[in-house]
Parts: C-alpha cells; sequence; structure tokens
C-alpha cells in the first residue's frame, strides 16, 4: 500500500530558530528527512511523551494545559470521552505537527511522493531532483 512521504530537505539559508531544538526525526545521510502521511498510534497512545521524543515543545504545551484544563473543569462523565478525543486528535496530526515543526526551523516541504515504505520513497524523490543526490553524498546544501 503506498502512502504519501513529504521530502524536507536542508534550508539554503540559515533557519530563525536556533539549530538546537532542531526535530529529531530520522535524517538520512545527506540531511534530506522523509515524513509519512499516516496516523501515529504511539502519538495517540501516549501523547506527551511522543511530543517530548519529538522535541515539539508547543503541541506538548498545549496538551498539558488541554490535559490539566480538562482535569480541573471537566464535568462527571465528560472527562473521559474528551480525552480520548485528545488522544485520538494527537494520533492524527503528530506528523504535520512535525512537519509543522521542521517548516518552522527553515525546512518546508519541497516534494511530496507516494511509496510503500522510506526507502523507496527516498529513490522516488531522488529520480525527481537529482541535485538532492549530491545532499545525500555529503555535498553542501547551498
Amino acid at each position: 500500500m503506498s502512502r504519501a512521504w513529504t521530502v524536507h530537505p536542508p534550508p539554503r539559508r540559515p533557519a530563525s530558530v536556533p539549530a538546537a531544538g532542531a526535530a529529531p526525526a530520522r535524517r538520512l545521510p545527506g540531511g534530506l528527512v522523509l515524513i509519512p502521511e499516516r496516523f501515529s498510534m504511539l502519538a495517540a497512545l501516549l501523547p506527551a511523551p511522543w511530543f517530548l521524543a519529538h522535541r515539539l515543545w508547543w503541541p506538548l504545551l498545549a496538551y498539558l494545559a488541554f490535559a490539566v484544563a480538562l482535569m480541573l473543569l471537566a464535568p462527571a462523565g465528560v472527562g473521559l470521552p474528551l480525552g480520548v478525543a485528545a488522544h485520538l486528535l494527537a494520533g492524527l496530526h503528530a506528523q504535520d505537527l512535525r512537519r509543522w515543526q521542521l517548516a518552522r526551523r527553515g525546512r518546508p516541504a519541497a516534494a511530496v511522493v507516494l511509496a510503500a515504505d522510506e526507502e523507496t520513497a527516498l529513490r522516488r524523490a531522488l529520480e525527481a531532483r537529482p541535485d538532492w543526490a549530491v545532499l545525500e553524498a555529503g555535498g553542501p546544501a547551498a
């Protein structure tokens, strides 16, 4: 089954956000990052640790604020359905939040490829944009 993958090449100019908070997405040798378009079961089951692992600080703070507000303000019988909905939303939007963070760090999506796995997606991206092969070989990002 094919899935859409977004390709995020390294920035061509310095990002406005410090590199210290760079996303820990699986980086390919030359710096290309591939993000799949899919539901994230791990983000749905454990949103806070998933956000932490991917250094998604703003979504983590929003999730924690929502969880605290839910515990303090939700009437009995409403908290569980709202909590389940929050977890499902985290799983649905997890990959989108990673894309958002990469774009904020100067790495917007440059292409979308359809492939069954990451290796095939990388091959198709390099076929479509041969100039990225230089990046994969460890060449300059400028």
